[in-house]
């Protein structure tokens, strides 16, 4: 849920990869990266290293693994303890599932860290309940799947037939339910209201309603992962069936599947309260709050593994409870591609969304899975349609970092795959396709993420996690670092605008127009979009860096100037062009002051702290002085032009002038100063 999934990346999909990594430390990242790393600016403009080898290859066929119970627990008794302790997590709860049935849940580590006179409290995997984040939107697309196969919701209707208020539009085409369920109904991202403290109150209709995020993208064509879209797709299971989302889930899914530990409701009723996990930052810290996610659909259910092990077997077709959720055709509808080329056009050739899980196929084999973030929980799921069998995981801590806890998601999931699914035995090489030279050189250029924010001043937060690719002697291309992620990949064609990782397994696919790639997808929810050659990195940066620097250089050289002067008795300098000086000075402390303000602003946002409006629109002023302070900057520099006042004095003028068009461009730009600051 990046939390939830928030950017990814905030309750985000809230693996990493399908969400931004923990949003307090990104935040904590970006303001470095704005306002100190001046040395970053040139990393990577050197010659591009290649990248370290990979093990992820399709190996070998090699003989299966036994998937039953003695096997799975022995290995994850050997894997994920001192992958726990290694990655400073309290506690991780995991089910597995295979051939009809469950075939093990295991607890590893602590609920409830002790401390003060408490003694810790181990996992129990069948008693204790944890948040899993954005893996909630699979039961969300569940209940709306099941309007589907009964008829009272078309996936191709305008979602208008549904609901009971307006959505912003920028374009023609119907936003449709099918869209919801593959993250393409074209939403920038929106952070407010996301996360709030234990005692928050959650309301789903008021929190869609308020301040809509923009549509940026036009409907069914670009991937960009929406908790916004998600939890719409909530609203309309609750207005067509006509009782409160939460209540419609106990019914429908949770009773008819006997998950009796399982639940959206926020705060969590008397009967499981006091089951649910601690969440914590690092297993060090202390606990921290119980999370109300803001838009309940997108990510509020809590869960225990034998529930989760239940809903894995029921979208396996296995017979849990007394009525199956969904009937075969629905299953094999959700489970499917969901669009096509009619609307993303070449982006098909990359994994694509069903109707609500993520394509996260390996080995040969097809897996469909999500994961799921808030900022102290951090879930996967994922499920073997072909094969029968499921696993998921949970961990209730963040961990050394966002990608350290992603990472081992990520190291389990793919040994699981290894272990008891392994490669089949694979094709013959491709042949490197014809124009598959002029297609890398298309695609040349800096990306950042298409779940991203376009109408106010959080369109900062592109300037972090950008991708650059470049293209190698050899026609393949480099990507540095591959997306959500801190390392580079090499990629070669396989088809035209399909390129798979060179000793991997991860396939990229591109989409160009009149000869400029517009979109290169690169997981089933997400995709890169070219970055404006203004909001560049390698200008951006460098700009707002080196006119922060002036700026602070001349506030120090302002008293050591006084100083100056009285030590060698000159006299005050003369009073023409005094008040040109005295505004130029102010508008070079407020534009300071704005910059610090935008630095804490994006801090506390992206630790899910809600800003007041008042706050925002001081910052807001004080850029605007600085802005305006160009006249007064301007004046005084041409008046010691004209009266010839000596190189310093001169060269200082414009250097304040630049500083000032510096900041000033960076904010016009970035949208600084845009009337809207709903995020």
């Amino acid at each position: 849920m990046n939390q939830i999934d928030a950017p990814e990346q905030t309750a985000s999909r809230s693996n990493p990869r399908r969400s931004a990594p923990h949003l307090r430390r990104l935040g904590v990242a970006l303001a470095t990266v704005v306002v100190v790393a001046a040395g970053v600016v040139g990393c990577g403009a050197g010659a591009a290293q290649e990248p370290a080898p990979t093990s992820d290859a399709p190996a070998a066929a090699v003989e299966p693994g036994v998937l039953d119970a003695s096997d799975v627990n022995a290995w994850l008794d050997e894997m994920l303890p001192a992958a726990l302790e290694a990655n400073d997590i309290a506690g991780a709860t995991v089910a597995v599932v295979n051939d009809g049935g469950t075939v093990t849940t295991r607890g590893y580590g602590h609920v409830d860290t002790g401390g003060e006179g408490t003694e810790p409290v181990p996992v129990d995997s069948e008693q204790h309940l944890f948040r899993i984040g954005s893996v909630s939107k699979l039961a969300t697309a569940t209940a709306a799947m099941q309007l589907v196969q009964d008829g009272h919701v078309d996936l191709d209707a305008d979602i208008a037939t549904y609901l009971d208020f307006a959505i912003p539009r920028n374009f023609d085409e119907p936003i449709t339910m099918r869209h919801l369920l593959t993250h393409t109904p074209g939403f920038e991202e929106r952070i407010a209201g996301l996360i709030g403290k234990e005692g928050t109150k959650a309301d789903l209709r008021n929190a869609l309603v308020t301040d809509p995020p923009e549509q940026i993208y036009r409907p069914g064509t670009v991937p960009a992962y929406s908790n916004y879209g998600n939890s719409l797709a909530g609203y309309i299971v609750e207005r067509v069936s006509g009782i409160p989302f939460e209540e419609y889930v106990d019914r429908n899914v949770f009773d008819r599947l006997g998950m009796t530990s399982s639940s959206f409701d926020q705060p969590l009723p008397a009967d499981l309260a006091g089951r649910v996990s601690n969440g914590y930052d690092n297993a060090s810290s202390p606990a921290g709050y119980f999370e109300i996610v803001g838009t309940p659909p997108a990510g509020s259910m809590t869960a225990s593994a034998p529930d989760m092990a239940r809903f894995m077997l029921a979208h396996l077709g296995e017979p849990v409870g007394d009525t199956p959720i969904l009937d075969e055709p629905t299953l094999d509808l959700m489970h499917q591609p969901a669009l096509d080329a009619t609307t993303l056009g070449t982006l098909a050739g990359a994994p694509r969304m069903t109707l609500g899980f993520f394509d996260e196929s390996r080995n040969g084999r097809r897996i469909i899975g999500h994961g799921g973030d808030t900022l102290y929980f951090h879930t996967h799921l994922q499920i073997y349609p072909d094969e029968g069998a499921g696993l998921f995981i949970s961990l209730n801590s963040t961990g050394t970092s966002a990608l350290a806890n992603h990472q081992l998601r990520q190291d389990l999931t793919k040994a699981f795959a290894d272990r008891y699914f392994p490669a089949v035995p694979g094709a013959a090489a491709n042949d490197v396709p014809a124009g598959s030279a002029e297609r890398a050189a298309m695609a040349a250029g800096t990306y950042e993420s298409s779940r991203a924010i376009e109408s106010n001043f959080l369109t900062l937060i592109g300037l972090s996690g950008r991708t650059t690719v470049s293209v190698r002697d050899d026609g393949r291309l480099l990507l540095e670092p591959r997306p959500m992620s801190d390392s580079a990949a090499v990629y070669e064609e396989i088809e035209p605008w399909v390129w798979r990782e060179v000793g991997g397994q991860e396939t990229i696919a591109m989409r160009a127009v009149d000869g400029q790639v517009e979109a290169i997808g690169f997981d089933s929810a997400f995709a890169l979009v070219p970055v404006e050659t203004a909001r560049s990195t390698y200008l951006a940066i460098p700009v707002i860096v080196g006119s922060v620097v002036i700026l602070l250089l001349t506030v120090l050289a302002w008293p050591i100037g006084a100083i100056g002067r009285r030590l060698r008795r000159r006299a005050p300098r003369d009073r023409a062009g005094r008040t040109a000086r005295i505004l130029s000075r102010v508008a070079v402390g407020c534009a300071l002051l704005a910059v610090g303000g935008w630095v804490g602003s994006l801090v506390l946002i992206m630790g899910l702290e809600d800003l007041s409006t008042v706050s925002l629109r001081n910052v807001q002023v004080a850029q605007l002085i600085g802005l305006l302070g160009v006249i007064p900057a301007a004046v005084r520099l041409v008046d010691d032009v004209r009266r010839r006042v000596g190189w310093s004095r001169t060269a200082g003028s414009a250097l304040v002038l630049l500083a000032l068009v510096g900041t000033g461009w960076f904010a016009v730009e970035f949208m600084l100063l845009s009337p809207n600051i709903s995020y």
